[in-house]
């Protein structure tokens, strides 16, 4: 038994390691990553001119077709097969839609420019060793964008944005870098991504990692009082929420959760605090805004049903609302933008395609804890943080739009990547027939089914 456990696992690592895409891609795709996140092309005028980001990406797709013989087995993926059923959607109801000029000659480009993070992170990060890489220059970027606008306040006053008060005055609010585009909601939405994996992927290590954590979460906290967003400390409690919930010492992070409690309301302005009261003070400052933002959010489900059935087209939200509500922000729920836009039956597709991102984090999990895999401890830590960081996402979406935005699709070609590598490695562990009897296999994951019957 022993014997064709070790045959098969040497089997799926031959496989495995001819289906490499080549480290000059990869790495290639790591500068794309920086470039996004970190904006170039912001930084320095001249590098703009000759549109690196797009550049980049055109060649990311070159490389993906010449390459294309080494992903038959990951492009089967049950998540893949969603998100062709969504894009054949879109392109199908095109001539249906209220505007399918907007779509075709401005729109689908965004929501194409958005979703290749899909295919490049699940594609390329195809080892272990590069799954470590990408997560350290995704939260590394994150890290960045916070620490960068906090020194700048810090030093020089600066704060980015602004927010109107009933007294008839302005308060500053933290934004993005000047380099960077992210207003403070944006801002919080990208500390509540770091955070989780900061928490599962740094705090269990040694007492270097913890350092680093304790010198990194005071700071991006800190970035997240001033910008003042409710939308961000509520996605911040999501996380919280899951952190307490894996937890074995409760009680210690009660303790630790009102220790922080009490010293970030002590740092606070008096209108930073009127502000994060509001979401249980419809009397406080702000309170009115948060009704507001709330109305907003129940008459975008409003347009979005006057045309139910095929909606008014990709990425016409802004349209749709200037000739409808007579405003023509962006879509303050993502939920609703996917209804505006795509219709009731794009709506179900999509959620379907959210659906099986988080199915794949369960099966996974599953796997770790029937097959009792304490080995596997950085999959399993980050099989968490994923867990955490989609239900964060999910909620915060309520108060973000994100249909043309990278990070859902960022978010699905990570879990991609993550799930191949970590049933990889639960091929390769010893361990008896009764415990693989007993793993469920499901029948849409191949990967699995294959190191199963293998196996035997």
């Amino acid at each position: 038994m022993t014997s064709r456990i070790n045959s098969s696992t040497r089997l799926l690592s031959d496989k495995f390691s001819k289906s490499l895409v080549s480290d000059f891609t990869f790495y290639f795709f790591i500068y794309f990553v920086i470039d996004f996140f970190i904006r170039f092309s912001a930084r320095f005028p001249a590098y703009a001119v000759i549109r690196p980001t797009l550049i980049a990406v055109l060649v990311l797709l070159v490389f993906l077709f010449f390459q294309k013989d080494k992903f038959k087995d990951r492009i089967g993926d049950p998540i893949f097969k969603a998100f062709f059923i969504l894009v054949s959607y879109i392109i199908f109801s095109i001539p249906f839609v209220e505007w399918p000029g907007s779509v075709v000659k401005v729109n689908l480009d965004t929501f194409l420019k958005a979703s290749v993070f899909l295919f490049f992170v699940a594609l390329f990060v195809d080892t272990e060793r590069r799954l470590r890489v990408f997560l350290i220059v995704f939260v590394g970027c994150q890290i960045f964008r916070v620490l960068e606008p906090l020194y700048l306040n810090i030093t020089s006053g600066y704060w980015g944005s602004s927010t109107y008060l009933s007294s008839k005055e302005f308060a500053n609010r933290l934004a993005g870098a000047p380099a960077d585009v992210i207003n403070p909601n944006e801002l919080g939405f990208v500390i509540a991504t770091a955070v989780p994996f900061l928490h599962y992927l740094l705090w269990p290590l040694g007492w270097k990692s913890k350092s680093l954590y304790l010198l990194l979460m005071p700071m991006l906290l800190y970035a997240l009082i001033l910008t003042m967003s409710r939308g961000g400390f509520i996605a911040l409690l999501v996380v919280a929420f899951f952190v307490f919930k894996e937890s074995k010492k409760k009680f210690r992070l009660i303790a630790v959760g009102v220790l922080a409690a009490i010293l970030a309301f002590s740092v606070m302005t008096p209108v930073q605090k009127e502000r994060y009261l509001s979401l249980i003070d419809r009397d406080a400052e702000g309170g009115a805004s948060a009704e507001g933002r709330i109305r907003g959010m129940v008459n975008e489900f409003k347009l979005g049903m006057t045309r139910p059935v095929f909606g008014h087209g990709l990425g016409t939200t802004p349209e749709a609302k200037v000739h409808k509500l007579g405003a023509r922000q962006a879509s303050h729920n993502l939920y609703a933008e996917v209804l505006i836009e795509l219709g009731v039956v794009g709506f179900l597709i999509f959620m379907a395609f959210l659906l099986k991102i988080i199915k794949k984090l369960f099966f996974v999990r599953s796997s770790f804890s029937k097959l009792n895999l304490n080995s596997l401890d950085f999959y399993a830590r980050l099989n968490k943080a994923l867990i955490a960081l989609f239900w964060m996402y999910a909620v915060y979406s309520i108060n973000y739009w994100g249909l043309s935005q990278y990070y859902w699709y960022l978010f699905a070609g990570l879990v991609i990547a993550f799930s191949n590598l970590a049933l990889k490695n639960v091929s390769g562990k010893s361990y008896d027939s009764s415990s693989v009897e007993s793993c469920h296999y499901d029948s849409k994951f191949r990967l699995a089914n294959k190191i199963r019957d293998r196996s035997y």
